[in-house]
């Protein structure tokens, strides 16, 4: 159940989430077989400027704890928002790729500041006690941004490129001015002094070992959801001549599964705790993503389109509160930033590297398999936790799960 205090933290973290992955990554990726159809770009350039988008998400995510501590939170999460309007204003007519390019890049940078530095500010204004809720609820943005782009962007494209790349820029200065009225309500919630000294500290030992294995397998989630997240609408659309309808169907059903998967996280959270929640949800993404390999019938399809769009935003929720729960609110914006680097650093390289792969084969089908094997590697990264905790001792009582 909400609570009118979660309100303002909740407006600000959707509306951050939304505009940072559900709508400057999300919203290409039903856009692309259209891009491709009216030969804007061939559909190698089509692919590379999806992965413009993972490049400027690194850049942003390890820019993006400087930016917030030297200058004001309110004006980088300004500039943010402003920076991807105009990355869907001024890509509403034909240019060149080199245009698309870099617009498609600063959308990138602009969203992972969103998605380090949001969270991080709503969950510092968040207490204690209401940190599960609201921290998975906030991830809630990530699921609204790629719904709202799977159902407006296919009636649009019906009335053409231009209305749909403003359309999507409008969108997101309205985001930006809901976020602003969220965070002008935001107070950061007081950190005693005796939790301010457990949990600042650096984490040494076994947390610090735990803090890298949680890190290591997001990074590996970062790379492995890509054919999911860049390559499923055409994949199916055209490599499997489904047709736009059916693919971008396929598109609405993820955003479906990206809205509960911050439920279905807090769900998670609730019964087996964060770290075992996690694990939960490695596994199911993984075998979701190699769903594909196995049917393309439409139960098949249907099914891995709903689990990987709701692990998605699911995985982000539990990973970011994995990491409060082990290094603390206060120093959880630094720790996440470099988790969310980590994870754009390998989107950008599995980006371009699956683009690269998918030129050199000709077909999308193995990127499925290798997307597969990496989120496997993760779960295993996960799975080996209670094993460090068990060799080195347990962790402190002030950073199990609330």
């Amino acid at each position: 159940m909400m609570l009118k205090r979660d309100f303002p933290a909740l407006t600000m973290g959707i509306m951050a989430t939304l505009a940072g992955i559900g709508l400057a990554r999300f919203a290409y990726t039903p856009l692309l077989p259209a891009l491709i159809q009216q030969q804007w770009f061939s559909d190698s350039q089509a692919a590379y400027l999806g992965a413009a988008n993972l490049l400027g998400y690194l850049i942003g995510a390890l820019s993006s704890h400087t930016l917030s501590e030297r200058y004001s939170p309110r004006l980088v999460i300004a500039i943010s928002f402003t920076g991807i309007a105009f990355s869907f204003l001024l890509c509403a007519f034909p240019a060149s790729f080199s245009w698309f390019f870099i617009w498609r890049l600063v959308s990138g940078i602009a969203g992972a500041v969103l998605m380090v530095v949001g969270p991080s500010l709503a969950l510092a204004a968040t207490p204690v006690d209401r940190r599960p809720q609201v921290g998975a609820l906030i991830f809630t943005g990530i699921g609204l941004g790629a719904l709202l782009s799977a159902w407006v962007v296919p009636l649009l494209l019906d009335a053409g490129l231009l209305i749909t790349w403003t359309t999507l820029g409008v969108i997101t200065m309205i985001a930006g001015m809901l976020c602003d009225h969220g965070l002008k309500q935001l107070t950061t919630t007081a950190v005693s002094p005796a939790q301010h000294s457990r949990y600042q500290e650096s984490p040494v030992g076994m947390k610090a070992l735990l803090v890298c294995l949680v890190i290591g397998a997001y990074t590996l989630d970062g790379a492995g959801f890509v054919p999911h997240t860049v390559f499923w609408v055409d994949y199916l659309a055209r490599e499997n001549s489904l047709g736009n309808h059916a693919a971008s169907l396929q598109w609405e059903i993820f955003g479906v599964g990206a809205i509960c998967g911050p439920l279905i996280a807090g769900a998670f959270t609730k019964r087996l705790g964060w770290q075992r929640g996690l694990v939960f949800a490695f596994l199911v993404k993984t075998a979701a993503i190699a769903l594909p390999l196995l049917s393309l019938g439409m139960l098949s399809r249907s099914l891995s389109s709903f689990l990987v769009g709701a692990m998605i935003p699911g995985i982000v929720a539990l990973t970011s509160g994995r990491l409060v729960e082990l290094v603390g609110p206060t120093s959880h914006k630094k720790y996440w930033g470099r988790a969310t680097a980590a994870f754009a650093l390998a989107q950008a390289i599995s980006g371009y590297g699956m683009s690269a792969l998918y030129i050199y084969w000709g077909s999308y089908t193995p990127l499925f398999a290798i997307g597969a094997l990496m989120l496997a590697t993760g779960s295993l990264l996960i799975l080996l936790s209670p094993g460090v905790q068990a060799r080195y001792g347990h962790i402190p009582p002030h950073t199990r799960r609330q």
